[in-house]
């Protein structure tokens, strides 16, 4: 395995640059641990899924520069590229990661605004009279 394995991740708006070194498991997020980074615990297991699906939980520090979007965006994002990562590390982690959908690019975006309309789909207030 190299010094640093790379990993992009995308989800929505958000870009997750991730990097994984050896060490013992720590989550780096943006310079903050992943406790003080996100609030809620269930991302906080989605950003984990691909360590504990390869059970290599406590042999990578993980360190992750995210931007855009918001923080379920993020945690998706940081977990692609935490897998594209892992992959780097041992190919052999391929199945177990496709067959739990990790390696797979959330394609879901936001609908763009049409003129006359206030939103995607959004039409303004209708009054007969």
């Amino acid at each position: 395995m190299a010094n640093k394995c790379y990993g992009t991740g995308r989800r929505k708006k958000s870009i997750a640059r991730v990097y994984l070194v050896p060490g013992n498991g720590n989550i780096t997020i943006n310079k903050r641990s992943i406790d003080e980074y996100f609030g809620l615990e269930t991302l906080k297991v989605v950003v984990r899924q691909p360590l504990e699906a390869t059970s290599t939980g406590d042999k990578f520090d993980v360190v992750v520069n995210v931007h855009g979007g918001g923080f379920t965006g993020q945690a998706g994002a940081i977990r692609h590229g935490l897998s594209r990562a892992l992959l780097q590390v041992d190919s052999e982690f391929r199945p177990i990661l496709k067959k739990a959908g990790y390696l797979t690019r959330d394609p879901r975006m936001k609908e763009r605004k049409k003129y006359g309309l206030k939103a995607a789909r959004r039409a303004p207030q209708f009054s007969k009279r």
